[in-house]
């Protein structure tokens, strides 16, 4: 179709600076230095672009849910967002919402209103820079006000770990996208009630390790047949022999062949599925935690053991202490009357004169 741009808003028409199908049901407002949301959005809008432009602010009721209630595709990338107030995006119909780009720094849990939003498809991608912004996302995710999510992209937002339990209340989702971030780590990540889970791409991070709970956490979603894992930083040590042996057991991950050591030197290049346990020096155990909660128990054993011989030594001797701290109690008290002798002595001038004569 073709796009007819408007100088001039006409009810039901097309605001100025934008661009407007109305059999393709779109309007685009695409590079027009525009500062706010044009509030006379033609009513059959089912997709609209506003990118590229100076927009900062996303205020309640910048969309008119009673004038939109067919806006479906909703696509604000590139523009200079930072701030998503509560009740701005309360769209009825909103299926498809793409903020990428933006260098976010407030964004409200109540973004799309009090009640639950049918939002199937969320694009965050270089949007999440700032570390509160995160926090919001993740507790708008755990309201359970995006029950209807499938897809989640929140690739390149240099994230180092994910809050906890972030994704717990998201049981509709089928695609989560981490890649091209900085995550060292999952262990404090939650992926139980994901059980439509599909496409997991964790690629381009820096993991080293995948631990036995982030594994056994993979294994149980049943419809997780992709998981991307390449371009990471896997440390090829004795810690990473489960990772070795889940890989060669499972079909999940795509393109496991191509995944390598990027450290120690020794086993740099190497192929994560060509490690053998003759390669790996696994004659200590790897799993810290448990290693210091042996060692404290064995040192409580010792203590234990030290402090029982030693009652019973005092106990086996116990006439001869009685007998040694009776001889310390007499050998206290001649100390003491001799003191108190001398005292008696010094504070009467008769007896100090005595004393005297009797020393010449």
């Amino acid at each position: 179709p073709v796009l007819l741009g408007c100088g001039s808003a006409q009810p039901g028409g097309c605001p100025a600076l934008c661009e407007c199908s109305e059999p393709a049901k779109t309007v685009k407002c695409v590079n027009r230095n525009l500062t706010a949301v044009p509030p006379d959005l033609p009513p059959y809008v089912r997709s609209l672009f506003i990118t590229g432009n100076p927009l900062t602010d996303l205020p309640a009721g910048a969309f008119l849910a009673q004038r939109l209630p067919d806006l479906a595709s909703l696509n604000l990338s590139g523009n200079h967002l930072q701030t998503v107030e509560a009740g701005s995006l309360a769209l009825p119909a909103l299926r498809q919402l793409d903020l990428s780009g933006n260098a976010l720094v407030s964004f409200s849990p109540q973004a799309f209103g009090e009640g639950g939003s049918p939002l199937e498809e969320l694009a965050l991608r270089g949007a999440l820079r700032d570390h509160g912004v995160l926090l919001s996302l993740a507790a708008l995710l755990q309201s359970g006000a995006l029950r209807n999510l499938s897809r989640l992209e929140l690739a390149d937002n240099g994230l180092l770990l994910l809050p906890a339990g972030m994704f717990t209340a998201l049981p509709a989702l089928r695609q989560l996208d981490l890649s091209n971030n900085s995550l060292v780590g999952l262990r404090n990540v939650s992926f139980q009630g994901l059980g439509q889970l599909q496409l997991l791409n964790l690629s381009d991070n820096s993991l080293d390790v995948l631990w036995n709970s982030t594994l056994a956490q993979f294994r149980s979603l049943p419809a997780l047949r992709h998981i991307v894992l390449g371009h990471n930083t896997w440390v090829c040590d004795c810690a990473i022999e489960d990772l070795v042996v889940w890989l060669k057991e499972s079909d999940q991950v795509e393109g496991k062949e191509a995944l390598t050591c990027a450290s120690p030197d020794k086993m740099l290049g190497k192929a994560l599925l060509k490690i053998n346990g003759s390669d790996l020096n696994c004659s200590v155990p790897t799993d810290l935690p448990s290693q210091l909660q042996t060692s404290y128990v064995f040192l409580g054993i010792v203590l234990a053991l030290i402090g029982a011989i030693f009652l019973l030594v005092l106990y086996l001797n116990r006439k001869g202490i009685k007998k040694w701290m009776h001889n310390i109690r007499d050998a206290c008290r001649d100390h003491m009357e001799g003191y108190h002798y001398r005292y008696e002595i010094n504070a009467d001038p008769r007896l100090t004169n005595l004393s005297s004569n009797s020393d010449v």
